[in-house]
């Protein structure tokens, strides 16, 4: 099987493989964008949606929740059918579709008249994005040649973050959150594209051709213990990442003075998440030639524990200090991502790969949403946004501890 996959990716042209990447790029960075646009825009969108001026947190809260958690159930969902669609159909198709599904589901955002429509739109751009970035990491990992491969997954996952930056951008040049939501405009044009200019993975269809016969064997004994490893990491990095990126610009929001618009804070906190997140998904494949994938990940997940628990702990009034503090944490996001993109798709071969990545990249979502689903009841429970976003943080101690008794070096 490897040799097999070595002979089929050589066989892919540099220039096929540059537009590839390129596209992919395009799709995986304005997923980005519109996975955390609504995070920005939501202490301005639920107040109109509701037609009052003022809600109160926990009331925000609860909203919020229904919305966030909306959203990665859809992300969840996408990401598992996904998988399958790409194993049977082939990846340029399955790209191709999920491009346009998230595209046209943020064109719909502007439209919406009640926060209940909100949520089906929501879910809908979740689904697309799960399949974006599942297939384009597979696409991109069988299609380029093992020695570079860590450096330009690595790169790809740079531009999530790059999304998230648009999404500040975003903010502080709109006022007005429909507005924002024209951005759905470029991924259906990007998919427009795909289905005309792609080309299909070679290894894909050479799998297709000889090695049907295992397609459907997800579950055997060989491919279980790689399952339940990349289920838990990914799943853990999920709750504490979401559950944080979510709610950031809520809580940012929530330790400025009373009447404060927090438009530019907002939208600062984001950038530097997004720029946290380039610096990191950047370095990730040369750590992992430098440390192996097991210590990065260990390295990482340590630095996000500790990050996380210094953030949510020592600011209870908005100070500069919050953007650097903020924009550290995003460097080991981006470095997580960044291995993790790299590490699980090559545990699996080619004719389950990208219903196993999908697998491990995405049961952790279903957890996750709904974990973002009781932030209203926790802000309760705990007295604030502070310490509920101090639970997510745990998450990173569980991926922390799967990667150190993990055996893939």
């Amino acid at each position: 099987m490897k040799a097999l996959e070595i002979n089929t990716t050589t066989s892919q042209s540099i220039s096929s493989r540059g537009l590839v990447f390129g596209l992919c790029m395009l799709s995986y960075w304005f997923g980005g964008s519109v996975a955390t646009l609504m995070s920005v825009y939501l202490p301005v969108a639920i107040p109109e949606l509701l037609g009052e001026k003022h809600i109160t947190e926990a009331s925000m809260g609860e909203i919020g929740a229904y919305i966030g958690a909306a959203f990665l159930y859809g992300w969840g969902v996408g990401g598992l059918m996904f998988g399958v669609v790409s194993d049977r159909i082939g990846r340029v198709k399955s790209l191709t579709l999920a491009t346009g599904l998230y595209g046209i589901a943020t064109l719909l955002t502007v439209f919406v008249s009640h926060w209940y429509m909100l949520i089906g739109c929501r879910f809908v751009a979740g689904m697309g994005i799960g399949g974006v970035l599942l297939i384009s990491t597979v696409y991109l990992s069988e299609i380029w040649p093992v020695r570079t491969r860590p450096v330009i997954l690595g790169i790809l996952a740079v531009a999530f973050p790059i999304g998230i930056v648009t999404t500040g951008g975003i903010n502080i040049l709109f006022a007005h959150w429909r507005d924002a939501f024209w951005v759905g405009l470029i991924p259906v044009t990007t998919a427009l594209i795909m289905s005309k200019w792609l080309p299909e993975s070679e290894a894909w269809k050479t799998a297709q051709a000889t090695d049907v016969t295992h397609r459907t064997h997800l579950w055997e004994a060989s491919n279980r213990p790689n399952l339940l490893t990349g289920t838990i990491i990914f799943g853990a990095v999920l709750i504490g990442l979401w559950g944080i990126f979510s709610w950031v610009p809520t809580w940012v929001q929530s330790l400025l003075p009373q009447g404060h618009s927090g438009q530019q804070e907002r939208g600062i906190t984001m950038m530097l998440l997004g720029l946290g997140g380039i610096g990191g998904g950047a370095i990730s494949g040369f750590l992992i030639k430098a440390l192996g994938v097991r210590k990065c990940l260990i390295f990482t997940f340590l630095g996000c524990s500790l990050i996380s628990f210094l953030l949510f702990l020592t600011n209870t009034t908005f100070s500069p200090i919050i953007y650097f503090e903020m924009g550290l944490l995003a460097l080991f996001f981006g470095i997580s991502q960044g291995t993790l993109s790299s590490y699980i798709p090559q545990l699996f071969p080619t004719v389950i790969r990208a219903t196993a990545t999908g697998f491990c990249f995405n049961i952790g979502r279903f957890f996750t949403a709904t974990s973002v689903f009781f932030v209203g009841a926790m802000v309760a429970f705990f007295g604030g946004l502070s310490h509920a976003l101090l639970t997510f943080s745990v998450a990173f101690l569980v991926a922390l501890v799967a990667a150190f008794i993990s055996k893939k070096s």
